[in-house]
């Protein structure tokens, strides 16, 4: 006898690990930040190119894999981005130049597309009432890959600052930023063979009138009693779109007037999701936790701590998200990232820095440190006035590479309040609008053109996380930590207003119900 719960949960499992590979190759560039910056001399900007080329690079792929999907199917596509991540890894942990490992990257980002095609393949072979969590299992690896690479990379440091013989003959010591990127290999592969062993999507084999195929991997899944009813309403949903199958058609449908309510909740929930300034947490986690002053090895450590709670908090959306809803998540999980990176805020407004006397004299890793006597005892309100303080007194060079440690013995600072703010900014994200944003995906839009529009909306929610992460390192030196988490806040708070007025409930129902229960009432 089939066992079709099982069945459908193990080919989703396989397909989601794509967000565990996505979460592996997008957080452990978080520890190499330093690394790369002192060994390239990069500038604010550079540095975000580099932390950003993966997002750059899936803007061009998205252009694209509405076409792969169509022609050679959602599971030969997903094997094209494995191989892409595969490739991507052992590139950017040899790259020899800045430019070298920008390319690398960006060639990874290419692969950032199996997002798009995890949560379309997952909506179209998971049975609905499984629909929700199965689709929600991309996140959960997600979060998963992010936890994992926080922890690869403080596992990295540690070993490459010990007196292990093995690591220095190894090269760890001095390649750690390469150690680093170099992880992502085996995942990456391992990946690449499972997804030999998944079906072929039923809806892509319907779209091709393979409907026999169809039928036989749709009873693996579901009863036979069920499997009739399947085929005819996918058939009847592809029977909307069959005058042209092209992008052009597809693209013109999804702005048409019958499609404004959908169109409305895509595009604000797609820049919502990636303003909230996740990836800058994410990515920059090391980073934005030395600004509270705890030391780059205390950073790694605490990094691992946004890992843990995106995976608690993940799970328990994916536990919940067919019991409460999506619009009561994802209304009640953005005013949650408000408030929370608006405690954030507070914490780095009231923050003060000034270096004494000892503290300066017991910097003896930085060359000529009596050059700091000029900045004893003065006050700064903010990090923004700080570090400009240090980069006129040191220069640019020393201010960057002593940067840490100069705000470890300066800053004045409720570290525990912004740790709780930043804590529970990230829950808040990994149980709304982070995991429900691909399940409306998978929902909302009908067969005949979800092959183009859940691309389409990913590209828009890639070129928001794209502006992030190359911005970022900006940001932080120009309007400082309190003005940009602020600026998050408020982005948010305007999707949210137009959330509140156009997102309905889809639980529960058939991708064909909620096309009428989205539909512009006449």
């Amino acid at each position: 006898m089939v066992n079709h719960k099982k069945n459908a949960f193990t080919y989703a499992t396989v397909v989601a690990m794509g967000g565990f590979v996505f979460g592996i190759d997008a957080a452990l560039i978080s520890g190499t930040v330093k690394f790369i910056t002192q060994e390239f001399a990069l500038t604010d900007l550079q540095l975000g190119t580099v932390v950003g080329a993966p997002a750059f690079g899936v803007l061009f792929a998205l252009l694209l894999v509405g076409y792969a999907c169509n022609t050679f199917g959602r599971k030969k596509a997903l094997q094209i981005s494995a191989a892409l991540y595969l490739i991507s890894a052992i590139f950017s942990c040899l790259a020899p130049t800045y430019e070298t490992l920008i390319a690398a990257r960006f060639l990874g980002g290419l692969a950032f597309s199996s997002i798009s095609m995890a949560s379309m393949y997952i909506g179209e072979i998971a049975p609905p009432r499984w629909r929700g969590k199965l689709v929600s299992m991309i996140q959960i690896n997600i979060v998963v890959g992010l936890s994992a690479a926080y922890f690869l990379n403080y596992l990295i440091l540690n070993l490459a600052n010990s007196d292990l013989v093995w690591t220095k003959a190894l090269g760890m010591d001095v390649y750690t930023w390469r150690w680093m990127l170099g992880s992502e290999v085996f995942f990456a592969m391992l990946w690449l063979i499972l997804l030999f062993f998944i079906p072929k999507s039923p809806a892509w084999l319907v779209f091709m009138d393979r409907i026999e195929e169809a039928k036989n991997t749709l009873r693996r899944v579901i009863p036979e009693s069920e499997v009739s009813a399947q085929i005819l309403e996918m058939r009847k949903g592809l029977s909307q779109g069959t005058e042209g199958r092209s992008i052009m058609v597809q693209l013109k449908e999804i702005f048409s007037r019958p499609m404004r309510i959908t169109l409305i909740i895509a595009m604000t929930i797609a820049i919502a999701q990636q303003a909230t300034g996740i990836n800058a947490i994410l990515f920059y986690a090391p980073t934005i936790f030395e600004q509270l002053g705890l030391g780059t090895d205390a950073a790694f450590a605490q990094a691992i701590w946004i890992g843990l709670v995106s995976v608690v908090f993940t799970v328990l959306g994916l536990l919940l998200v067919d019991k409460i809803g999506r619009r009561p998540m994802i209304i009640g999980g953005m005013l949650w990232i408000i408030i929370s990176l608006c405690i954030c805020f507070y914490g780095f407004k009231t923050a003060s820095y000034s270096l004494n006397n000892e503290a300066i004299s017991e910097m003896v890793d930085i060359p000529d440190s009596e050059r700091l006597n000029a900045l004893i005892n003065v006050p700064f309100k903010s990090d923004i006035e700080f570090k400009q303080a240090l980069m006129k007194t040191l220069g640019e060079e020393d201010a960057r590479k002593h940067s840490s440690l100069l705000l470890q013995k300066a800053v004045k600072i409720d570290a525990l309040l912004i740790l709780i703010g930043i804590l529970s900014f990230i829950g808040a994200f990994q149980f709304s609008v982070g995991p429900v944003m691909w399940v409306l995906f998978s929902e909302i839009f009908s067969i005949s053109i979800r092959s183009v529009a859940i691309p389409f909306f990913t590209l828009i929610t890639s070129a928001t996380s794209y502006l992030v992460q190359q911005f970022f390192p900006w940001q932080l030196a120009t309007m400082g930590i309190s003005a940009t988490l602020l600026f998050y806040a408020s982005t948010v708070a305007i999707g949210l207003v137009i959330l509140f007025v156009y997102l309905k409930e889809t639980k529960n129902m058939t991708i064909e119900e909620v096309q009428l229960t989205l539909a512009p009432k006449r």
